[in-house]
């Protein structure tokens, strides 16, 4: 069975990156504990000073859509959606097979 991915791009406003990076990883801790979740990672890019992404990976994609409902998650939208230049970018999702790790 596979896993279901995805990486996300959010656009911050200027100089807001950091911030909006601190947002994003307050969210990691909130559904570290969530159903199927295998990894949530922020990352900035060195390109693009005011891009953060997002790569998550859970076991299915119902697991991902529930991490919503966590305790805390849509306080923490409510927090960052003041920091998007842009609507955040569905960059690709995609099927995970394995790899060192990802749990089986």
């Amino acid at each position: 069975m596979y896993k279901y991915g995805l990486s996300v791009k959010f656009i911050a406003t200027e100089n807001n990156a950091q911030k909006l990076s601190s947002v994003l990883l307050k969210a990691s801790e909130l559904v570290s504990t969530a159903k199927g979740c295998q990894l949530y990672l922020v990352s900035l890019d060195e390109d693009e000073p005011n891009t953060v992404w997002t790569t998550e990976i859970w076991d299915t994609k119902e697991d991902h859509e529930n991490s919503l409902s966590v305790i805390g998650v849509k306080e923490l939208i409510s927090q960052a959606r003041p920091l998007f230049a842009a609507a955040p970018e569905k960059v690709k999702e995609i099927k995970i097979i394995g790899g060192y790790g990802i749990n089986p």
